[in-house]
């Protein structure tokens, strides 16, 4: 029989099997874990946000253009889309110390070999590996907070998760901005600044986070894993280069969706038939799964979309330095942290998690829909209000979906339930990416155009790939500069609509009181 006690400070035993009890974790021991914990999601997001700001510079050294600067974030977003899954099922299985662990050294490796690129072919390689372990870390906290903690306390230190994603998101932009205008450094130190905050994390995790290993027979699904990787990464290939190297009508993209298809069906059939599923089909029973999922996929797309595109849109539409650029988006950033800290503590205080949802879903409505009127001449005030609020809805959505997914699912399957709303949220950003940096691409080359045409200026004058503003004649800079605002503004069309679908996903989630302890079933 499983059980758990929680203590007044918030302290939970964690499970016991068979009458065997252990040792309650005290708010500091808790704190002490975490602090590993976060340090390894830290490192995760700012792989990401690190490079955003820096990516114009980088592939303007390394000579590559649109396409791969939507892959150079693609790839990352890929493998830790289909890594999510797998690292939350052997956290059901394994030791969940180990697993965190062995995310920060493919993660730290992948780093440090990235710092090395000589190609942009070499540099999506490391990127994809990092993406393994960054997929890992971001799955294995969720898992492992919720193994310490109960639902009704977690909000307490999902807080804690929200503050260190908004320092990571903002303190990224901000480092790679100092980092790439910083001649003696490079843009090369953007990958590097991470592996000492790894092996940090590595280390105070070790002395710090001791969890009971509950040992199971391993059977892992390999068959369902590689069905799986291959219908999501065709899909995401598809959707990457549909509109560029081929209509989006057209036999390739017969080919390649009819592939995708194929493929996730057949990984469906494995899962229904797999003893130990990476996914098991039976948490899509569950309405507050389903919706949570469908929600997570939604805010996936927006906060993604926004945090990729904007560095691009400050830097190249309105001329800014990368460093400056980290600091436009601060209030973004801001409102993430704002609205995730706030959330985090009401509910725990109160128990109430539902009205945060349907909140953070009108914002992130509404934030899309402002979003859509931005242009190279938006005054900045109205950006930083618009930004604003999108930040304050993705920061109630993002933990909180998570949390209403652990306290709807079994302690069984406690890691793969977490895993899977995490995968539908990085599967969003992915194919949000992916997708939104066809709309760029193909917008800016209209608009361009369009713009060097009324100018009476021969198409294609401004040159292929991303652009370098202080190169280009004054009049086709501005062309640039207006077709990369116009095309930033466009991307939100698609953003809105998927936050809509958020908000309606959020609506339909029945509020469960927040269990008490985290065996409690």
């Amino acid at each position: 029989m499983t059980s758990s006690t929680t203590s007044k400070d918030g302290a939970v035993t964690p499970p016991t099997t068979g009458g065997t009890a252990s040792v309650p974790m005290t708010h500091r021991q808790i704190l002490e874990a975490l602090s590993g914990l976060l340090l390894g999601l830290f490192v995760a997001i700012l792989s990401s946000t690190v490079v955003s700001n820096a990516l114009p510079t980088i592939l303007s050294d390394l000579h590559g253009g649109e396409a791969a600067y939507t892959w150079v974030i693609t790839a990352t977003l890929l493998t830790t889309t289909v890594s999510t899954p797998i690292w939350g099922k052997l956290s059901d299985l394994f030791s969940k110390k180990l697993l965190v662990q062995l995310a920060l050294v493919i993660f730290t490796v992948s780093s440090a070999v990235a710092g090395l690129s000589e190609s942009t072919g070499m540099l999506i390689t490391c990127r994809a590996f990092q993406g393994i372990g960054a997929g890992g870390l971001t799955a294995l906290t969720q898992v492992v907070i919720a193994a310490m903690v109960s639902p009704r306390e977690r909000g307490r230190y999902s807080g804690y998760l929200g503050a260190v994603f908004a320092l990571a998101t903002v303190g990224g932009p901000l480092v790679g901005g100092v980092i790439v205008d910083t001649s003696w450094l490079g843009w090369r130190w953007c990958f590097y600044v991470a592996v000492p905050f790894a092996i940090a994390g590595i280390v105070v995790l070790q002395r710090t986070l001791h969890l009971p290993v509950v040992k199971r027979p391993v059977k892992i699904d390999y068959l369902g894993a590689t069905l799986l990787t291959g219908g999501i990464s065709l899909l995401l290939i598809w959707v990457s280069l549909a509109g560029k190297n081929y209509a989006w009508a057209s036999p390739d993209t017969a080919v390649m969706v009819t592939g995708s298809i194929a493929l996730l069906a057949l990984a469906v059939f494995a899962e229904s038939r797999a003893k130990d599923p990476v996914i098991p089909l039976r948490l899509f029973k569950d309405r507050t799964v389903v919706l949570s999922t469908i929600g997570s996929l939604c805010v996936g797309v927006a906060l993604f979309g926004a945090t990729v595109f904007l560095s691009q849109y400050f830097q190249i539409s309105r001329g800014v330095s990368p460093t400056k650029s980290g600091l436009m988006t601060l209030p973004f950033i801001g409102g993430l942290f704002i609205s995730s800290t706030v959330a985090g503590r009401l509910i725990t205080s109160t128990g109430r998690w539902k009205r945060h949802l349907i909140t953070g879903g009108i914002l992130l409505t509404v934030g899309s829909a402002l979003m859509t009127t931005i242009r190279t001449d938006t005054p900045y005030y109205l950006l930083a209000l618009y930004m604003a609020v999108l930040g304050l809805g993705v920061g109630m959505l993002l933990q909180n979906l998570v949390l209403a997914v652990q306290n709807a699912v079994t302690i069984s399957d406690l890691g793969v339930g977490s895993s899977t709303v995490v995968f539908f949220r990085t599967l969003g950003g992915a194919l949000g990416v992916s997708a939104l940096g066809a709309v760029v691409s193909a917008r800016v080359t209209r608009f361009t155009d369009e713009g060097l045409a009324s100018l009476g200026i021969p198409a294609g004058t401004s040159g292929g790939g991303i652009p370098k503003l202080a190169a280009l004649p004054p009049e086709i800079r501005q062309v640039v500069q207006d077709a990369y605002g116009h095309a930033t503004g466009n991307i939100f069309l698609f953003v809105a609509p998927a936050a809509l679908l958020a908000l309606l996903a959020v609506v339909f989630i029945k509020e469960v009181p927040l269990r008490r302890g985290p065996g409690e079933e």
